[in-house]
């Protein structure tokens, strides 16, 4: 397949679509806990923000920086993120990068929407941006926890 052709298949219209609207866009007023993430390669960078009540992610909010594909992860997880664990969220991390870096299966429910990036897995260099928001979120619940 052409290279040309390999981008298309990778940003294809559902994962535009998802980049275009991103749940829990924007930061909290005074969260519990905070994490910026970056991609060094890319520069993406995106910002989450949380509370956890009960062990469980009662509030969160996202500001994403990040191409198409760092955006469409972050609304994968905005639209399943709201009753998560800290647990659930380092699960579905640790799956997604599985997925992407070593032909792991799609994370678990609720985080299968992520299989929607496995053309990213061809592209080495697109991993750490589609991996910025997921593991900000799981990161930040731990410190929401501490």
């Amino acid at each position: 397949m052409s290279d040309t052709a390999d981008l298309i298949k990778l940003y294809s219209t559902r994962i535009l679509a998802l980049a275009a609207d991103i749940p829990h866009l924007g930061r909290l007023e005074d969260p519990q806990a905070t994490v910026k993430k970056r991609s060094p390669l890319c520069g993406s960078t995106v910002t989450v923000d949380l509370d956890m009540v009960d062990g469980k992610v009662t509030r969160f909010a996202q500001d994403v920086k990040a191409c198409a594909l760092g955006q469409a992860a972050a609304a994968i997880l905005g639209q399943s993120v709201l009753g998560r664990t800290t647990a659930e969220l380092e699960r579905a991390a640790a799956q997604l990068a599985a997925m992407l870096k070593s032909d792991g299966d799609t994370p678990d429910a609720p985080f299968e929407g992520f299989e929607i990036l496995l053309p990213a897995r061809d592209f080495k260099n697109r991993h750490a941006s589609v991996l910025l928001a997921i593991q900000a979120a799981a990161e930040a619940a731990r410190h929401a926890e501490t």
